[in-house]
This record gives C-alpha cells, structure tokens and sequence, in this order.
C-alpha cells in the first residue's frame, strides 16, 4: 500500500541530498565561505521563487502539496537531470508540465533498428498503442493494416473483420487486450487523443462490454495463437519489453513455437 509519510519523507531526503550536491557557484551568494556542501535552503527557494518556510516544509517531509510548476522550478535550481527530474514528479506523485508525455514523442531511432533488423515478427506501439514501427514479418503475419497512415493495434483487433478469424481464442485474447489498455492508459484517458480512440472503439458491442468491466491486467507475454489465411495454424511466444528512458513505447517481439499446433478452427 502506498504510504504519502514514506513518500513525503523520501521526497524530502531526496530533495536535501540533490540540494547539497549542488555547487555553491550556482547561488549569487555562493563566493561566501561555507561551512555545508551545496546550496542552503534559502537559496533554493530563491532560485525557484517560492517562500524559504515552504521550502523547507517540503525537505522535512511536513505534509504539503507543491504544485507541478513548483517542482519544476524546483528541478531547475537543482539542476536535476531527466531521470532525477522523473524521480522527483513521482515522488511528488504529480504530472511534469514540462515534461513530453511517454511514447507521443517520435519512435527513438535505437527501437525503430531493433524491430527492423528481427527476422520474426516485431512491431513498436507507442502510448496510444498505435504501431509505430514494425517489420516484413509483422506484415506476412498481421496483414496489410500495417501499412495504415496510422496503424493501431486496438482497431485492427476490434473494428477490422480479419482479427477475429486470425486470432485463436479472439474473444479471449481481445478482453484482455481492453484489461490492458485500460491499465496502460490510467493517467490519460481523459486526454483527447485517448477519449478519441475509446470513442471510436465503442461502435463494437464487444469492446463496449469489456470496456465497461474496468478489469485491468498488466501486459505480459505467453504463448498466442493465429490461423493465417495462407500458412493455417501458427504459434508464437511473445515478449513486450519497455525500455527505461522511454517507458511509453513497447516494443513487442515474436518467437515462432517449433512444435506442431491443433487447428482449432
């Protein structure tokens, strides 16, 4: 369970300790002779124009709520960089203003060769679960919707008829899929690009009742199942990796299964 005095606590600590590893240069005052490392609080709350008493509440852990631009000030006093500017809005447990939301940014080149250079089916789906990258098997095994000014792994599954004689198991498979969604997007459904895309989802009946559950599930891999059109009953495993400093894309690689596989049609 989490606990906002361990929150408020580790902000605080975390606060102080990137505050005294701050070079005394970055203050106007700091030629004066010191007798601590770093900047002192006041200048802190100088550098970030808000008051020295409220400052020094947030680093003894006192419950106080500072607010996104706050903390961002805050950040460029303390000149923290991306991954401690990450840390420190969700210790906070607010939204960066300054910040690019996971995944809306272009696809990071290093992912892009990753998908591009797999022999077996890959494809990169940004926050929105659009496809925006995939490979020459990703299309011989989903199909030519890839190739969609904006491919999105939701409406192939609900809204392309295809989906549900290539996918074994469909009703399945796609229920979680709406379990997964829904968890992956808990902080921006009622942005307009997610609204959008669930508005356009709700013409099918069986993602209007699955929405509608509020089950959420964490996307995990296993074994999936397809009938393709041409090559009949095929397996895969397959893996969904996210990589560190870009949590919002994930990129998801299949593995063919070596084994014979009941038609289940």
């Amino acid at each position: 369970m989490d606990d906002p005095n361990f929150r408020r606590g580790e902000l605080g600590a975390f606060l102080r300790a990137r505050r005294e590893a701050v070079p005394a240069a970055a203050s106007s005052s700091g030629a004066r002779r010191r007798r601590t490392p770093g900047l002192r609080r006041e200048e802190v709350a100088d550098l970030s124009g808000i008051s020295p008493v409220w400052y020094a509440r947030i680093e003894q852990g006192r419950e106080v709520s500072p607010s996104p631009a706050a903390l961002a000030r805050i950040a460029q006093a303390l000149r923290l960089g991306r991954a401690e500017r990450r840390h420190l809005f969700a210790l906070a447990g607010k939204g960066d203003p300054d910040g690019e939301k996971p995944g809306e940014g272009a696809a990071p080149p290093i992912l892009k060769a990753l998908v591009e250079r797999q022999e077996e089916p890959a494809y990169l789906l940004d926050r929105q679960w659009n496809v925006a990258a995939f490979n020459p098997a990703a299309v011989t095994l989903f199909g030519s919707w890839l190739g969609a000014p904006k491919p999105n792994l939701l409406r192939f599954v609900f809204l392309d008829p295809a989906a549900r004689s290539l996918i074994v198991d469909w009703p399945d498979r796609a229920r979680r899929l709406v379990a997964e969604f829904r968890a992956d997007q808990v902080r921006s459904l009622s942005e307009p690009d997610s609204a959008f895309l669930v508005e356009a989802l709700l013409v099918d009946a069986d993602f209007a009742t699955w929405w509608r559950e509020r089950r959420v599930l964490g996307r995990e891999g296993g074994l999936r199942r397809f009938h393709h059109p041409e090559r009949g009953a095929i397996a895969f495993e397959q893996a969904t990796l996210v990589a560190p400093e870009e949590p919002g894309f994930k990129l998801v690689l299949l593995a063919a299964r070596h084994e014979r596989v009941q038609d289940r049609t």
